[in-house]
């Protein structure tokens, strides 16, 4: 779990890096990047926390 709370935090660090070069620098790819980042990291999420009801739901025969 500390690993997923990991990659959380540096994807938003790094969304966070790229909405600001963006804004000092005025070049579109790092507002693509975040924005691509961003978009696959609500992906990620969703997966995630799928997996974690289905865990919580299912009852597995041991």
């Amino acid at each position: 779990m500390w690993l997923l709370r990991l990659l959380a935090v540096i994807l938003v660090l790094t969304i966070g890096a790229g909405f600001l070069i963006y804004a000092l620098t005025g070049n579109r790819y790092y507002l693509s990047m975040s924005w691509r980042l961003l978009r696959w990291g609500i992906v990620f999420a969703l997966i995630v926390f799928a997996l974690m009801i289905v865990e919580r739901v299912a009852v597995i025969p041991v």
